[in-house]
């Protein structure tokens, strides 16, 4: 297949917004309409680039723009994370519009517009082999999730945005910084050929080297949100109108896909002995706080959404923490572990927000959770349970799916089996009880069985109160399209716990890429291109 396939999954999305906002907004249905074609172009695009890179012998498809070479050009590389990547964007995306287009599109502008120059932005920062265009890429998806984070208005909404886009203008000033750095020691910036350039870089600036690349893991850290520079997220997500929350469950794999990538590639085994694993014990320690931090703030949480955006948390410490590992087999069971805690969150986030609110008017209000009960209390709640009407109630059909759905979200939040995220929790926590794994290993092991348990906690506490304890509770209707959304989401995990073992090789077969970067180098730069 030809190589300019790997250009379409980025422009296809900006010529779509291109064309519905000249449409405009009143002629919805064509909008629509163009919103649904693309995304169903894009999975096909996606599907049809992991083939490409995952054929027998394949190591990557590289698109050099205008045929320049890989060290001065525009360079686009597709390999078996990238093409991973983009196919999950792309997936979660399809997931995420029936939702949207039922009621939550209508309470702002330019929804669809904002949601295909996000898919612009995330497709290009996978595909991307350049850090200077890792940047454009990381300023349009963020340009994009601005609008959508504020989409909808009201003061929540506006107070919680405003904080979002101050934190990632932060962000990029530090990744411009840190670019730079590495810019001024290398003299270039395509990833391949820093690869080959930072064992041989003089010590008397491979200081200033690792002055960038701090300043650039800690611009992609902020975006992942570890603590202590994610205290930002669980409002952020919370405010945000469900179908955005659930896109942008995708957003913090962005810092993690970069940080994994550049983390092996630049600073991995062949980096040379003074910078290799340059980074990684911050990661897997500030992986192990994130945890904990994400753990204590879903025990404490009171709302709904809330208690969903310190699961986002709780997802980045771990994969913060197996990445920082630098192992073969612990890579390939996080990234089983972020396909599986993405769908799972984004599900949990479109089941919020169907218990939250109807959709139907401007309030921000989410729901909210009744604090834990005083010792004092006990007896009193004694008494007015013994009064109950124990007489069987017959559940209407919706309130049974948003049940079915809030537990399949719990037992994959949590991984328990029998669900496709115990698969993924083990396929991760197994090989850190290898002899052979860092110091800290078992920290991250315990921690990760720990929150596990707390979230079962959390989430039991959060079902008994939204289904049982309150009766005469009135929930919002359900509409067939948001039920669609969720029941895709959750059909792929479950579809991922039957054919487990197709997945699972190549995620072992895109682990074993990673960890051997020179396949990645040769397929960017061939001979006659080598870095000097």
């Amino acid at each position: 297949m030809s190589s300019q396939l790997i250009i379409a999954p980025i422009v296809l999305p900006l010529l779509v917004a291109a064309l519905q906002l000249l449409v405009g907004e009143r002629h919805r249905r064509t909008v629509l309409a163009l919103s649904i074609g693309a995304c169903v172009a894009l999975v096909l695009l996606a599907a049809a680039l992991m083939r490409t890179v995952s054929a027998d012998g394949a190591l990557a498809a590289v698109y050099r723009i205008g045929d320049w070479p890989a060290r001065f050009g525009i360079v686009l590389v597709a390999d078996r994370l990238s093409a991973l990547m983009v196919l999950l964007t792309t997936v979660l995306a399809l997931a995420v519009l029936p939702y949207a287009l039922g009621r939550w599109q209508h309470r702002g502008g330019h929804f669809q517009p904002l949601l295909q120059f996000l898919l612009m932005g995330l497709n290009g920062a996978f595909l991307t082999g350049d850090l200077f265009n890792l940047f454009v890429f990381f300023e349009v998806l963020l340009a994009a999730s601005y609008g959508l984070a504020l989409h909808g208005s009201g003061a929540r909404r506006v107070s919680a945005g405003l904080h979002y886009i101050a934190v990632n203008l932060t962000a990029s000033m530090l990744f411009l910084l840190g670019v730079s750095l590495i810019f001024g020691v290398t003299g270039t910036l395509n990833m391949a050929a820093l690869a080959e350039l930072i064992p041989h870089v003089p010590e008397r600036t491979r200081a200033l080297l690792h002055a960038g690349a701090a300043l650039l893991g800690v611009a992609f850290l902020i975006k992942t949100a570890m603590w202590p520079l994610g205290f930002w997220l669980p409002r952020t997500y919370a405010a945000a109108s469900p179908a955005v929350a659930a896109m942008f469950a995708l957003m913090t794999k962005v810092g993690i896909y970069v940080l994994l990538r550049l983390g092996l590639l630049l600073f991995g085994a062949g980096a040379g002995p003074a910078s290799s694993h340059f980074g990684s014990g911050w990661m897997l320690w500030g992986g192990v706080a994130t945890v904990v931090a994400g753990t204590v703030g879903m025990l404490g949480a009171r709302d709904l959404a809330r208690l969903a955006g310190y699961n986002v948390l709780i997802s980045s410490g771990t994969l913060l923490g197996a990445i920082g590992l630098q192992l073969p087999a612990v890579t390939a069971g996080a990234l089983a572990y972020l396909v599986i805690s993405t769908l799972a969150i984004a599900a949990f986030f479109l089941v919020a927000g169907l218990l939250a609110s109807d959709g139907d008017d401007d309030t921000d209000d989410s729901l909210s959770l009744e604090p834990y009960e005083q010792p004092g209390e006990t007896a009193a709640n004694e008494s007015l349970y013994a009064q109950e009407d124990e007489r069987p109630v017959v559940i209407p059909a919706p309130i049974a799916m948003l049940g079915v759905s809030f537990s399949a979200c719990a037992l994959l939040l949590a991984g328990l089996p029998p669900l496709s995220g115990f698969l993924a929790k083990f396929a991760l926590l197994a090989p850190m009880l290898d002899g052979g794994a860092r110091s800290g290993a078992g920290v991250l092991f315990a921690l990760v069985i720990v929150a596990g348990f707390c979230t079962v906690i959390a989430l039991c506490r959060a079902g008994i109160q939204i289904f049982w304890v309150e009766p005469e509770r009135i929930f919002p209707k359900v509409r067939l399209v948001e039920s669609a959304s969720i029941a895709i989401l959750l059909g792929l995990c479950l579809l991922l716990t039957v054919l487990v073992e197709r997945p699972l090789h190549y995620l072992r077969d895109t682990a074993g890429q990673l960890h051997a970067p020179a396949g990645y180098i040769h397929a960017v730069l061939p001979p006659g291109e080598a870095a000097p």
